[in-house]
């Protein structure tokens, strides 16, 4: 009877080809394969060819992060086992020469296709170029390789939001993914433009609508052919243990809108103060999609082997916590670790009345913003609030959708993969949700963002001075608003004639 191996084993000697390794998740999944399973390989990096930039300075790029300083702290040599190959996901064939084309097909075992565009506001023709021409051309790819044992899409949760309850299934698509293919390549932008709202529905968006036909391409092509495991994350947040804690960087998701409450740039948020935003941590998402992988690919019956396996990536850890209470806690920590140079005092409102939105963006945000800009065009800088508020602005109305609804995203066949792993493999790939304390988490992933994407000084004394003058001065503010909004109805509009006077 034949053993079945552990991860690192499994991965021992193994080629791996990544696309999306410049991402989030990509440089987490790196960085971990690198780390729990040192005898593999070889990686291959798909990234697009970047003028004046040898293929070795992108590597540094990326393993210069500290997310990688525990790693080095190891042994640098794994560093050597990364190589770049250079092609897009956005081209026909990837954008592969022949040489390396074959040169992945003759040696890679594993793929993970992590590449995607996240962007809600992309036209029709950008998302499904990314998002779903792109799969076609790994899964083709996939498809040619001679010693594959499995391909892993990622997707997302949030691809079958149309529907409140999400099963680790394939749903059937809304279109036809090789038509929509033909339709944007063929039809100019303008037309599909005006015609995207109706032709994606009932999907909100663009990126949900490219990245659920990904799915379809990936199971028409590939179930009962090869090993596939579709993954799909719910919101990726900062590292919560591994390899280092509040590891990000992008402001998607959540923490985009606490960089915004903490530096005093979002002051009303258009949301269900109740609306709870399933999230994971990236480390545990990355453990998942390699567990995921090992298992599909140990199968001993052939036909489970062959049958795609669809996971739903959420995670119960923050599974209670509401915006509301997210707001609460951030209020707190901005008291203990604010960020540098905050432009007013935290203090978010969240609203799901849209005119209220819109007044109190006006008011609060908006005004502000053209005040501060006139300021500085006086004396000669470059104005950015009001752009940057314009960005806010349309970020909240993309979101809308997400932030005003919430999903049961049914998970049994995720949580049940940490069961299923080997006792040699717990230490490296295990996680217990329990043990995540949400203060400490957001704590951490505040700190993680002010360090590792803001790039701002850990001391926080001065940070502190700078908040507690931006408190006086809101207090200030206030009060010279109540009082000249006092004297406007109490004067002017004739109501101390009406008290003293009748």
């Amino acid at each position: 009877m034949v053993e079945i191996p552990t991860i690192p084993e499994f991965y021992r000697n193994k080629t791996i080809f990544i696309t999306g390794g410049s991402g989030f998740i990509g440089k987490v999944l790196v960085e971990k394969l690198l780390r729990s399973c040192p005898d593999l390989k070889t990686i291959y990096l798909l990234l697009r060819e970047k003028k004046g930039q040898a293929p070795e300075d992108r590597i540094k790029t990326i393993t210069d992060l500290p997310l990688f300083d525990v790693l080095k702290s190891k042994t640098r040599d794994s560093l050597n086992k990364i190589k770049i190959v250079v092609g897009d996901v956005r081209e026909l064939d990837l954008g592969l020469n022949l040489h390396k084309r074959q040169l992945l097909i003759d040696e890679v075992n594993v793929v993970f296709h992590v590449a995607a565009s996240v962007r809600f506001d992309d036209s029709l023709t950008d998302a499904v170029i990314m998002n779903t021409r792109g799969t076609r051309e790994v899964a083709k790819l996939a498809l040619e390789m001679k010693n594959l044992d499995v391909f892993v899409h990622i997707s997302t949760t949030y691809c079958n939001s149309d529907r409140k309850v999400v099963e680790e299934r394939l749903y059937p698509a809304v279109a036809d993914w090789e038509k929509t293919i033909e339709i944007v390549e063929n039809i100019d932008r303008h037309t599909l433009n005006v015609l995207t709202e109706k032709y994606i529905h009932p999907k909100p968006n663009t990126y949900t609508f490219a990245k659920s036909l990904g799915e379809q391409v990936v199971y028409d092509m590939c179930n009962g052919k090869i090993p596939v495991v579709v993954y799909r994350p719910s919101v990726v947040i900062p590292t919560n243990l591994e390899p280092i804690t509040g590891w990000v960087d992008n402001f998607n998701g959540p923490m985009g809108v606490l960089v915004g409450y903490g530096k005093g740039l979002v002051r009303i948020m258009y949301s269900d103060p109740n609306n709870i935003m399933d999230s994971v941590p990236v480390d545990i998402t990355v453990k998942m999609i390699i567990i995921s992988s090992w298992k599909q690919a140990t199968y001993k019956d052939t036909n489970e082997k062959l049958t795609a396996s669809f996971y739903n990536g959420s995670n119960n850890s923050l599974k209670n916590v509401n915006l509301e209470t997210l707001f609460d806690i951030g209020r707190k920590i901005w008291n203990e670790h604010p960020f540098d140079n905050v432009l007013w005092y935290p203090d978010c409102k969240i609203t799901k009345c849209y005119y209220n939105y819109i007044f109190q963006m006006i008011i609060y945000q908006l005004v502000p913003a053209l005040l501060i800009d006139g300021m500085l065009k006086l004396i000669g800088e470059r104005p950015m609030l009001t752009k940057l508020q314009r960005k806010i602005h349309t970020a909240s109305i993309a979101l809308a959708h997400f932030t005003h609804n919430n999903w049961t995203f049914v998970n049994d066949k995720f949580y049940r993969l940490k069961y299923e792993l080997l006792p040699a493999d717990v230490d490296s790939f295990s996680f217990d949700e329990d043990d995540t304390v949400i203060y400490t988490y957001v704590f951490n992933s505040v700190v993680g963002t002010k360090k590792y994407l803001l790039k701002e000084s850990e001391d926080v004394n001065k940070a502190k001075k700078h908040l507690l003058k931006m408190w006086v001065l809101a207090k200030i503010v206030n009060f010279l608003w109540y009082l000249g909004l006092f004297w406007l109805v109490f004067f002017k509009m004739g109501v101390a004639d009406f008290v003293f006077y009748k």
